[in-house]
């Protein structure tokens, strides 16, 4: 293949590396002044990869000798990066300006960029050193903007344990890439699929089986590899949080589907053993953990495990429609998870200072109807009551599971999605029946209150007009897989 039909597949990446580091010179010479420049310049780029998402970026096929795949699903996944990627950007001027004792820099749009580069990357990996590559882009960008406030003890914090959690994951996903390599002879996924179904159960290939996929466990937020998400989630600026919660989500997910459908296959009665117990392990842990919480931010970081649990239900399946459940669920947490996030980044005390504790949305209905209106809806969904999107989204995984015979693992997950359930209700409870606190400081933007009505608008009934085009678009980008 040629090499114009290389970079052609390779352009959202392209687009997104060579932004930033031109905004990067921009940012070296013009210093403070050209923060917001830099940060509308960052959307449009993001919007520019989006762009060249159309042709040879989501049906091209293999690039660079197999180390690359430009397909449908890569696609729909850079489409959920690159949006909640912009959102990220969008949110953080007005949060920084507003919070005393640190200011927005621009290096924060960069390392976005970034780190959406990594991200694709991991989308569209099909070699395992392509896939480690864009990990550690994305990680080491997460890495510094977790501390980005430098003025913040719990900022600092939330990058150190990230960094040190991190580098072990690391670790751990390298000595998994090793022992496969030394077993298979190739880095490759189609040659390690081979690999798989040609030996068997070969304790080596088992092995970097397990480690591997306990390095993307950490990466995803699953049970047993959590431990890090409450502290990060708490102590990183609330923007960055909310991109966290994200972008980097569907990225890692993408990636766990790329490794175990294409470079795992042969070897599905393996891996799903880990999926299934790391699922059941994320929603009880995540639905248990979450109801003695007291700080939203931490609330929602244990929600966010609890929604990979479901996301690895339908994994579990190891089906096509079990990837379409995958793909759907993805988009709807996503916004779901969004909308949360700009509402708690719209709780501010009366001097303009953000407040985080749950007992602080008390009589939020009162006080301003429409965001209690709005956070009601996002909770609701979120536990998955009908009509809202959240329930069709749960649905999805459950029906891809049955489909695939994993009836128990279908039951106990129903199951389990009760309990979640509780935590979720106590934050409506709390808005519309305790006695309202202090009431928050009114100082939104349009852009915000825009995104917080449209996402809640995209889980509401009326986002149902959206399902027929969404099924289509999930069941497409899961075929290209296989």
């Amino acid at each position: 293949m040629s090499t114009s039909a290389n970079l052609l597949m390779t352009l959202p990446e392209i687009v997104l590396a060579v932004g930033a580091l031109a905004l990067m010179l921009v940012s070296a010479w013009g210093g403070q002044a050209v923060t917001r420049a830099v940060s509308w310049v960052s959307v449009a780029v993001l919007i520019g990869a989006g762009i060249a998402l159309i042709g040879p970026a989501s049906s091209g096929g293999e690039a660079f000798g197999g180390l690359y795949r430009a397909d449908a699903f890569a696609a729909f996944c850079k489409v959920l990066i690159y949006g909640a990627s912009a959102v990220a950007i969008i949110l953080a001027p007005r949060f920084f300006t507003r919070t005393a004792g640190d200011d927005l820099r621009p290096e924060y749009p960069v390392l976005i960029l970034l780190s959406a580069a990594g991200m694709g990357m991991m989308a569209s990996a099909s070699d395992l050193l392509t896939l480690y590559v864009g990990l550690e882009l994305q990680s080491l960008a997460a890495y510094v903007l977790a501390s980005f406030m430098r003025q913040d003890t719990r900022s600092a914090e939330a990058g150190l344990k990230y960094f040190v959690l991190g580098a072990l994951a690391s670790g751990i996903l390298l000595y998994g890439i090793s022992l496969v390599y030394g077993f298979s002879g190739s880095t490759v996924f189609d040659q390690i699929a081979t690999a798989y179904s040609a030996t068997g159960q070969s304790l080596g290939l088992t092995f970097g089986l397990v480690f591997i996929f306990a390095g993307i466990a950490f990466k995803i937020a699953a049970v047993p590899f959590h431990m890090w998400t409450p502290d990060v989630y708490e102590g990183a600026p609330t923007p960055v949080t909310a991109f966290f919660a994200s972008a980097p989500k569907v990225a890692a997910m993408a990636m766990a589907v790329r490794v175990a459908i294409e470079a795992m296959g042969p070897a599905t009665d393996q891996w799903r053993q880990i999926v299934i117990f790391a699922a059941l392990a994320s929603i009880i842990l995540g639905a248990v953990a979450a109801i003695g919480q007291s700080n939203i931010k931490r609330l929602l970081a244990y929600s966010s495990i609890n929604n990979v649990g479901f996301v690895l239900v339908g994994l579990a399946a190891g089906t096509e429609a079990g990837i379409a459940a995958v793909l759907f669920y993805l988009t709807v947490y996503v916004v779901m998870t969004l909308g949360s996030f700009l509402v708690v980044l719209q709780m501010r005390d009366a001097a303009g200072q953000p407040v985080e504790t749950i007992a602080s949305l008390s009589g939020l209905s009162q006080t301003r109807p429409a965001l209690a209106l709005a956070l009601a809806i996002f909770m609701f969904s979120l536990a998955g009551i009908p009509p809202l999107l959240g329930f069709n989204a749960k649905l999805a995984v459950f029906n891809a599971a049955v489909g695939a015979g994993l009836y128990p693992l279908a039951v106990a997950g129903f199951v389990a999605s009760v309990i979640g359930a509780y935590y979720y209700l106590r934050i409506v409870k709390v808005m519309y029946f305790d006695d309202p606190a202090p009431e928050f400081h009114k100082d939104g933007s349009v852009a915000e209150g825009g995104l917080i009505a449209a996402a809640a608008v995209f889980v509401s009934p009326i986002g149902w007009v959206l399902l027929a085009p969404l099924g289509v678009l999930t069941l497409s980008a899961a075929h290209s897989l296989f």
